[in-house]
């Protein structure tokens, strides 16, 4: 089987496949005023069909991980068939999901039947009322409802984002302690980025996952080995508890040496870094089965113009507006 390698020898086995880019939550640090179209309309997303060949190309290329991402992917009337589209490939070992929840409690059953395998959920706080004041939507309780439905659907690990901020829940690292100590969950800090015009929000509330991981280590958490296929999370157990904790640092030193994620945006475009760039068109590409050589080429291709690092430490976000994209 082929295999995407860039020029720097990173192999990469993992897709961000977004479907969307509506949410229908308003989080300070993403999209505090709601969801703007920005000419966007929902006709003008990836059909089930462009889906299902851009799927295909990357399974050809050697991806055993795809994850499904927004926006909130669960707004997709059409969600369950694009679970089931993409599972057609034998070889992608692995789907994912992250989305904010609301809809599991209902829906997370018909998700694993159509070939989900994992699920993440962003959770920034354990306290109902900080929560609806982070995402605007007073579903605290329908979320924990969403996670509960979902290991009583089969699923043995859940994983949890939480975006990490400085006065809001970088001092409640024993709460979320308490909380997984019990329940396999893969609880995972992910820093604040500055991100579009966030500057002042980032100012305001970066903290270093360093400090989370000082004090981890100090309490017997230790490393775990990373497989190839894995996110960017530096993964860490303890004996006394169920679940774990991940903490993603992007502005750690040598955060892209182990690359192994490329992103499709919901309109079509090979995003190369997760973080600020263009992308290349992949969608001429995605209107006939008779296009993959093509469509398989160019992606080929694409990863020869892949930089080593990204430029957060320039504060280039490019065109990065929201953080859906990072926390995998």
């Amino acid at each position: 089987m082929l295999q995407l390698t860039d020029a720097f020898a990173r192999k990469f086995y993992y897709l961000r496949l977004s479907i969307t880019d509506v949410c229908n939550f308003r989080c300070t640090y993403c999209l505090p005023d709601g969801y703007k179209p920005h000419g966007h309309s929902n006709k003008s997303f990836l059909s089930l069909d462009e889906i299902r060949r851009v799927s295909r190309a990357f399974a050809n290329l050697g991806t055993e991980k795809v994850r499904l991402t927004g926006g909130e992917p669960s707004l997709r009337r059409d969600f369950c068939e694009i679970i089931a589209a993409v599972r057609e490939n034998p070889s992608i070992k692995t789907l994912a999901v992250t989305t904010n929840g609301y809809r599991m409690a209902r829906d997370i059953n018909k998700w694993r039947d159509a070939g989900l395998t994992n699920v993440n959920v962003s959770v920034d706080s354990l306290d109902a009322r900080q929560f609806h004041a982070i995402t605007g939507q007073d579903k605290f309780r329908d979320v924990m409802a969403g996670i509960d439905a979902a290991f009583e659907a089969g699923f043995s690990k859940v994983k949890v984002n939480t975006v990490l901020m400085r006065d809001v829940n970088h001092a409640s690292l024993n709460t979320f302690l308490d909380w997984i100590k019990t329940r396999p969950i893969q609880l995972r800090f992910i820093e604040l980025m500055e991100t579009g015009d966030g500057g002042d929000l980032f100012r305001k509330h970066h903290v270093s996952g360093e400090v989370l991981r000082e004090q981890l280590v100090r309490q017997g958490w230790q490393l775990q080995v990373r497989s190839r296929s894995d996110g960017p999370a530096q993964v860490f157990s303890h004996p006394d508890y169920l679940g774990e904790i991940g903490l993603i640092m992007p502005y750690e030193k040598d955060f892209c040496t182990s690359c192994n994620r490329l992103r499709v945006s919901a309109i079509g475009n090979l995003h190369l870094c997760l973080f600020g760039e263009q992308g290349i068109p992949l969608r001429d590409l995605l209107a006939d089965d008779m296009q993959q050589d093509d469509l398989m080429d160019r992606i080929q291709g694409g990863l020869s113009r892949k930089k080593q690092t990204h430029f957060l430490h320039e504060g280039n976000t490019g065109i990065t507006q929201n953080l859906s994209f990072i926390g995998g």
